[in-house]
């Protein structure tokens, strides 16, 4: 059974509907699991020298403008010091600083350094690029595609919760200065 949103206009005795959004969110899975995406995603990070963790820290603390590590942790719910390993790898590799935070010196944010943002900036062109099969629709089916996928992502309370987040944290956080690479 589908626990839907109060008010959504999708309810569990609409069987048929239920179906083609189970239909439908599978094929949007499997683009993205088994599709051109999935490819995409290692291209990158084998074009960046970097992990999946590094990728997923570098489009975070962009669109977060920086954080605490600890919260980085609650937000990927995983262990402290897999983000600090993370850090440790954006650090040596020129792509974050840990700064003070800004209203409490004893706590250590992560932001990106200019290197970072670049960095963040050409993984995201990349990945933003469509796949091949998005030619197979007309110029109104892609509007109205991407209108549709808007609406999803709007509605989806984690995107609401984590953009919310974002706004929130991006004008208060500061900037790190670009740090040298090692020769």
């Amino acid at each position: 059974m589908i626990d839907m949103p109060q008010g959504s206009r999708y309810t569990p005795g609409m069987a048929n509907s239920r179906e083609v959004a189970r239909e439908a969110w599978r094929s949007m899975t499997d683009l993205f699991v088994d599709g051109e995406a999935h490819q995409r995603i290692d291209e990158v990070l084998a074009e960046l020298h970097i992990s999946p963790g590094t990728l997923k820290a570098l489009v975070e603390l962009g669109a977060l403008g920086g954080t605490k590590m600890g919260d980085l942790a609650g937000r990927w719910h995983c262990d402290a010091s897999y983000v600090t390993n993370v850090a440790d790898t954006l650090e040596q590799r020129g792509l974050a600083a840990r700064v003070p935070h800004p209203t409490d010196r004893r706590v250590k944010m992560l932001v990106l350094t200019p290197l970072g943002t670049e960095t963040r900036e050409r993984a995201l062109a990349r990945l933003w690029e469509p796949p091949s099969s998005f030619a197979t629709l007309t110029a109104d089916e892609l509007r109205q595609l991407r209108d549709l996928v808007a609406k999803l992502a709007a509605a989806d309370p984690q995107l609401s919760a984590n953009r919310t987040t974002a706004d929130r944290t991006t004008p208060t956080t500061p900037t790190a200065t670009r740090q040298e690479q090692p020769s």
